[in-house]
């Protein structure tokens, strides 16, 4: 019920900033060619939805392609660095500093050794998509249930038992909060790398209309890229109950209670 309200209150919030925003626009008290009002984004998405649907397609490809890539990269590091403790304190700081580069900076290097196509792209959606899962990977399995652990041990376990029967099931939670920042960090790597060199997606669609001095549609783009965003951490929700039922059921007897 608290949630449910929280929401609604949100909500509201939106829809009073949105209006609040509609009447600046019409009053003129913000400059039109600047910042254009909420009904003339709507109608740039509407007016322009093919254009914004071909692009978008090109910059969710490549967003899922690295995402894809990543996750399993994560994975395997994240095991490689949880049974060799020398391979832990190797690559824990190379993965802490290569988060301290800023994307705008590593795009341009990208781009000019790999090329125009999607792989400069898609390799900067892995290098930025792959830091939060395995910290949340890593997480998960320094919290893992250590009495089970003992009694794998005690039973005779190898690490690779421990890391697969215990470690690997209850780190899910861990990760899927992890995958919730990757997802949206995804699609903004890719536009980023699209505006510093590419022929399609969303990103060099904004540049287009950023000089062509469109800014509704240049709006109607940074719209689009938030609601995919939103949408796409939904949708790890959705997997993640589907998966991890269990959680939620957890989680309604603690409040019942």
């Amino acid at each position: 019920m608290k949630q449910r309200t929280n929401g609604l209150v949100s909500v509201v919030v939106m829809i009073g900033l949105t209006g609040l925003w509609e009447v600046a626009a019409r009053m003129q008290w913000l400059p039109k060619f600047i910042i254009p009002a909420p009904s003339a984004i709507v109608n740039a998405i509407l007016s322009d939805r093919l254009n914004l649907w071909l692009n978008s397609q090109v910059t969710l490809l490549q967003a899922f392609i690295g995402l894809g890539i990543g996750i399993t990269l994560a994975f395997i590091l994240a095991m490689i660095m949880d049974m060799s403790n020398w391979v832990h304190q190797a690559l824990y700081p190379i993965l802490i500093v290569s988060q301290t580069v800023p994307t705008v900076a590593i795009a341009p290097i990208l781009v000019l050794a790999l090329g125009y196509d999607m792989t400069p792209k898609i390799v900067l959606v892995v290098l930025t998509t792959i830091f939060p899962i395995i910290i949340s990977i890593l997480n998960g399995f320094a919290h893992s249930d250590s009495d089970a652990i003992r009694l794998l041990e005690l039973m005779g376990a190898n690490r690779w038992q421990l890391l697969m029967h215990v470690k690997l099931p209850e780190s899910m939670p861990y990760f899927f909060s992890g995958l919730r920042v990757s997802v949206s960090y995804a699609l903004i790597s890719s536009v980023v790398a699209e505006w510093l060199g590419g022929f399609e997606g969303l990103g060099v669609y904004m540049i287009q209309t950023k000089k062509a001095f469109a800014y509704d549609k240049m709006f109607a783009v940074i719209v689009l890229i938030s609601t995919l965003s939103l949408l796409l951490m939904q949708s790890v929700g959705f997997v993640e109950r589907w998966l991890l039922p269990w959680q939620y059921k957890d989680k309604k007897t603690r409040r019942t209670t």
